[in-house]
């Protein structure tokens, strides 16, 4: 297929798209509560209408099985939807404040309003929903939208197109498909928001050109999430848990469990528990197994197979290039130096490293940059509030890994260097809105000693001030 024939990259035909958006933004036409709910209302239909085009491009791009496209793709989109539709009228009410005694005879409010045209970079890794979840929120808040998939999944960013295309005006939600190029051509728009999923390097850059615009922006990015498991941990659970998050994708998830710290008395226990639970998801030859996925291209593969040469493969190990598929591993005899342990792996390998106190673990993270995720098994709850408490990360998980991402009632996002901005549920609408500040000042009377003019002013507002 030579997907590249739809791939926009005149410049003349990108502007026209954001100035037409402009203009039904303008219009008013998205604002009205009515308007949003019945774009949220065709969005889930539009989706559930399509389930099967959606598993069937999801297969071919990623070989996702069925049940891990719905549970991490479709249902957690159509959730964030209901979610959404069941509180949207609460979030749209203008809020009123209290009045300081300064401003007696006043009234002050805070008023949601959209920022305009929002533009939405997705990633390839869960190609359909980290497009259209920020989508929920750019449509709850007011917005219009130009969602720019990934090229790297072309089924599925073709899906998007005409899945969108079906069920909205082209100046309210578009599809900009293409490659590096067309997504500079877009970041050359005076867009009103920028929304962008993906690799920290990249983040960078869409931060920078944001920049030169002063377009406000929210950057889910990555890094290495660690994965802590002490010497109290249920070993059952957690091998069960840790290999659910680091197989889902084949282990291609910004959230995934990055590499493993364990303590030196549970290290030998919990390997064979992580062997035991790869068989009892995948079977014995995981790289056949229609329930585990595949590595999204040739680059990335080769890549993740450098990072097997930086450790010993206790458990997994083996790939086929034919079929970009790697095997769940855990490597042991990683250091801290190791290439492995210096950038995110974004694959099925998870380096281990055994420790003795808590503190080691700690101080060793705390070097790092601070990761989106962490996740900590441990039935201790000192140890519990020490590593929530000392180390800084993006949002985790307490005996289980990335669920806390599939909740709208917690906000996922980074920090520092793993991002910046949050979303999900009531937070997804309030990144796509401005809150704009008003006062209504009464005109019954005048409190004169505000003006210059009068004498007793600096008596008055040092009384009003102290």
């Amino acid at each position: 297929m030579n997907h590249e024939r739809f791939y926009i990259t005149d410049e003349t035909v990108i502007e026209h798209i954001v100035s037409t958006q402009k203009q039904y933004f303008y219009a008013q036409k998205t604002k009205s509560i009515n308007s949003r709910i019945q774009a949220l209302n065709k969005l889930r239909d539009a989706v559930k209408q399509n389930e099967q085009r959606i598993m069937d491009a999801l297969k071919q791009d990623l070989n996702k099985s069925e049940v891990e496209v719905y549970t991490s793709e479709i249902g957690i989109l159509l959730e964030e939807i209901r979610f959404t539709l069941k509180h949207l009228a609460k979030w749209m009410k203008p809020k009123k404040v209290k009045t300081a005694l300064t401003h007696v005879g006043s009234k002050g409010k805070i008023v949601p309003e959209p920022y305009g045209v929002a533009l939405i970079i997705a990633p390839w890794n869960y190609p359909f929903q980290l497009a259209l979840s920020p989508l929920v929120g750019a449509i709850a808040a007011g917005n219009t939208a130009i969602i720019k998939p990934s090229e790297l999944t072309p089924s599925v960013s073709r899906v998007i197109q005409e899945l969108l295309a079906e069920a909205f005006d082209p100046a309210f939600v578009t599809v900009v498909e293409g490659a590096v190029d067309t997504t500079s051509l877009l970041l050359k728009q005076p867009v009103d928001y920028i929304f962008f999923t993906g690799s920290v390097n990249v983040g960078k850059i869409i931060m920078q050109e944001a920049g030169k615009q002063l377009i406000p922006v929210t950057l889910e990015l990555g890094g290495k999430s660690p994965c802590i498991v002490h010497e109290d941990a249920n070993l059952d659970l957690a091998a069960k848990r840790i290999m659910f998050g680091k197989g889902m994708n084949a282990g291609q998830t910004c959230v995934a469990p990055d590499y493993l710290l364990v303590h030196k008395k549970v290290k030998a226990q919990l390997v064979e528990k992580l062997r035991e639970a790869i068989s009892q998801f995948y079977g014995s030859n995981p790289l056949e197994s229609d329930r585990y996925g595949r590595i999204v291209s040739e680059r990335h593969f080769t890549r993740l197979v450098e990072f097997l040469k930086d450790g010993n493969a206790i458990v997994g190990g083996g790939y086929n290039k034919n079929t970009l598929t790697i095997e769940p591993t855990v490597l042991s005899e990683v250091s801290w130096t190791s290439d492995v342990m210096q950038e995110e792996i974004f694959g099925p390998i998870l380096p281990m490293i055994e420790y003795e106190t808590l503190d080691e673990v700690i101080h060793k993270v705390q070097e790092k940059a601070k990761p989106l995720a962490l996740y900590l098994f441990t039935e201790s709850e000192d140890v519990q509030n020490a590593i929530t408490e000392r180390l800084s990360f993006g949002g985790g998980c307490i005996n289980d890994t990335l669920m806390h991402i599939a909740t709208p009632y917690l906000p996922f996002g980074g920090v520092g260097e793993s991002g910046t901005g949050q979303y999900h549920g009531k937070d997804s609408f309030q990144t796509f809105t401005h809150f704009k500040s008003m006062l209504s000042q009464t005109t019954k009377f005048d409190l004169s000693f505000r003006y210059p003019s009068e004498k007793q002013s600096l008596k008055m507002i040092k009384k009003l001030l102290k």
